[in-house]
């Protein structure tokens, strides 16, 4: 039965996208029989991003509790009547009301991505997630196929499909959901109390609220905009729509399927990177072949960005996988909420769309720099974590021999704590077993090969002596000039004792 789920949850996330949008893909043909001010418009595409931002939240929560079937069953129920509201819809109130509620379609994201990982090894976890979030082609599918529909028999029928399609998933979710999933029954504010603090929780959101906001941005925003900027024919810009939702979906799981395989964090550099140069050529107001550019290139980034973000979540928060999941897929679908209201406002007040491009460049921008932090962040804290952990002791000074810092296991062999050591010499370690020259040839091997390695005899803070195998390795800038010596060491005293013992016994 396990392995069931990933299709078939696929196939609800792609039933539930199609259903997310069908008000922004059908709206050149609603507004033919609708009243809608031009300022209206993007309210009436950015209202079901709402709820399918929110949800996220308690939907990754309900997914661990009560199991992926029943939440994708209770979900598509739920959705029947919101959808036959909007297909008898005839006010501007109708379809903020009913699109407001068709939300929940796009709130199921966060219920697979909390499911999936169950079954699967850590390895291919940002494959498998990947695979789900290709469901995203479920807003490609409508944004291709409803247009059609429509100019032949009137969108009110067109939407009336969208009930027969979720009824057929109530039913393959029942028969086919997975009856026996784990079930994490952690109280919802404990799960929030282990993630609220962790500020990489946040960065995701951010790097999230631009990759799949954007991706959602367009979705909604493209199909009219084409038709009243470039004068396209309406199934025209919903095949071009349809066009930038297939790069974005299908690189989806290409993205997670690179964060397998190579540090997911430099992957990100290169998709702000792109996100920042598209925006820029967008802000430019370009022919419809550079827009085309453009666009591409947006859908590749948030691609590729949407696959490794949901590899990095479940790494860093294990434990709480789905409410992390939830609290970072909302955000990132109030990053589709928000962008068509404001370029809708910049145009109302400048006449065109090149201020809220080139924010979109610099936010990226922004992400960019932030990724290289984290980055950097990250190997940090290994090194510290590696610095604390070992049993080895490690000691590093500067050029003058002055002790800039010393590990937790320095102080277990040495008895010296790290406020006794830090500014001090290492001379304090000093047996008087070697003579000087000994420190002298140890020094000038270090000055001509850039390292030594030895034994070494040295004295506790308790004045008992102690044999180590000491490497000292000196650090160079990239200028090749020394700037600190790092020593490791370990205690070997234990091990000639039972050398000797053992001689004596034989």
């Amino acid at each position: 039965m396990y392995k069931l789920q990933l299709p078939l949850q696929t196939l609800n996330l792609v039933t539930g996208f199609m259903v997310w949008v069908l008000i922004s893909s059908l709206l050149p043909f609603i507004t033919e029989d609708i009243a809608i001010a031009p300022d209206q418009v993007a309210w009436v595409t950015a209202v079901p991003v709402i709820l399918g931002s929110l949800l996220r939240i308690p939907m990754g929560y309900f997914a661990n509790l009560f199991g992926a079937r029943l939440v994708f069953i209770a979900s598509f129920l739920f959705l029947l009547f919101p959808v036959y509201y909007l297909s008898e819809a005839d006010t501007f109130v109708d379809l903020l009301i009913g699109g407001l509620f068709l939300g929940v379609g796009g709130a199921v994201f966060s219920v697979g991505v909390t499911s999936l990982p169950k079954y699967y090894e850590k390895s291919k976890h940002g494959f498998v997630n990947g695979i789900y979030g290709a469901g995203n082609i479920g807003t490609a599918l409508t944004a291709f196929s409803a247009p059609v529909v429509a100019a032949s028999f009137g969108w009110s029928f067109t939407i009336k499909l969208y009930m027969g399609l979720l009824l057929i998933f109530v039913i393959l979710n029942f028969f086919l959901g997975d009856k026996q999933e784990t079930r994490v029954k952690s109280p919802l504010a404990d799960q929030i109390k282990g993630i609220y603090r962790n500020e990489k929780l946040w960065l995701f959101c951010l790097f999230y609220f631009i990759t799949f906001g954007s991706f959602v941005a367009f979705t909604v925003y493209l199909p009219n905009f084409l038709v009243a900027n470039f004068a396209l024919d309406k199934v025209d810009a919903g095949l071009r729509t349809a066009g930038f939702i297939a790069v974005a979906t299908f690189l989806r799981p290409v993205g997670g399927w690179l964060a397998d395989r190579f540090h997911s964090l430099i992957l990100l550099m290169y998709v702000f990177g792109g996100f920042t140069l598209a925006a820029v050529l967008l802000s430019f107001a370009p022919s419809i072949g550079l827009y085309t550019v453009g666009c591409i290139t947006i859908a590749g980034c948030a691609g590729v960005g949407n696959g490794v973000i949901f590899k990095l979540v479940p790494m860093y928060f294990q434990k709480q996988a789905g409410i992390a999941n939830g609290i970072v897929s909302a955000m990132g679908g109030l990053g589709g909420f928000f962008p068509p209201l404001i370029l809708a406002s910049i145009y109302q007040l400048t006449g065109h769309y090149a201020i809220g491009f080139m924010a979109l460049s610099q936010v990226a921008l922004a992400s960019l720099i932030l990724v290289i932090w984290l980055y950097y962040q990250d190997k940090l804290s290994v090194s510290h974590q590696v610095m604390t952990t070992t049993p080895l002791g490690m000691m590093v000074t500067d050029i003058n021999g002055n002790i800039l810092t010393v590990n937790p296991a320095f102080t277990n062999l040495t008895g010296y704590t790290a406020e006794e050591s830090i500014g001090s010499n290492p001379n304090m370690l000093k047996s008087g077993k070697q003579p000087d020259s000994f420190y002298t040839e140890m020094w000038q091997t270090i000055k001509t090969k850039g390292y030594w390695q030895g034994e070494i005899w040295n004295k506790r803070k308790d004045g008992s002596y102690y044999l180590e195998w000491l490497t000292i390795n000196a650090i160079k800038d990239d200028a090749g000039e020394t700037i600190q010596y790092a020593g490791v060491f370990s205690d070997m005293t234990e091990k000639i004792s039972h050398q000797d013992e053992g001689q004596l016994v034989e």
